[in-house]
């Protein structure tokens, strides 16, 4: 079989976000799949998604409230009530590879870790931050019970702000991730 994988120049940005949910839905139609996980912090890439993604299952995966700064939720409210009015699921939710062990790091002065959770994030950003991303949202998804380990699906991370990286997956449980399959790279930044 042979497919192409586009590389963008640089990461992240709006520009890279609406080529990267392009062809996304392309694969995606070409391959049958008809779930999107998306990850998006303040809901701009997520509209983006459930506009483009219609008569798609669209599950939008947010930071954790306090993610940046205690006691706020940074996913707007304004783009909540779109997402969800459009059809979309939202999750919202710890991160797979960075749960209690995070608050080691987070303490003063900070203790050092070596946790696996760790590991596996460097591991994939050697590929890019949208790897990690995409890989990770998945393994949460299925973990709420929104997405099947035994279908495919595209999942969709980026670097910073919008989205960069697609990948065709077979997502996998947290506690399972080394299950998980990604079974094709529709786009990255070339690094």
């Amino acid at each position: 079989m042979e497919l192409k994988t586009t590389y963008f120049e640089k990461p992240g940005g709006a520009e890279n976000t609406d080529k990267t949910i392009a062809l996304a839905k392309a694969r995606a139609k070409e391959l049958g799949i008809k779930t999107i996980i998306i990850a998006s912090t303040v809901g701009g890439t997520a509209v983006k998604a459930v506009n483009a993604f219609k008569g798609f299952k669209v599950i939008v995966v947010t930071h954790v409230a306090g993610f940046r700064e205690a006691n706020t939720q940074e996913f707007t409210e304004e783009n909540r009530k779109i997402v969800e009015t459009k059809g979309g699921i939202i999750l919202t939710a710890a991160h797979a590879f960075g749960g209690i062990h995070r608050a080691l790091i987070n303490t003063k002065p900070p203790t050092p870790s070596n946790n696996i959770g760790d590991i596996v994030a460097m591991t994939l950003r050697m590929f890019g931050q949208g790897m990690k991303v995409a890989c990770e949202i998945a393994a949460m998804a299925a973990d709420a019970g929104l997405v099947r380990t035994d279908e495919e699906i595209i999942s969709i991370g980026g670097t910073g702000r919008g989205a960069d990286t697609a990948l065709v997956v077979q997502p996998e449980y947290t506690h399972r991730f080394f299950n998980l399959k990604v079974k094709e790279l529709i786009c990255k930044p070339r690094l």
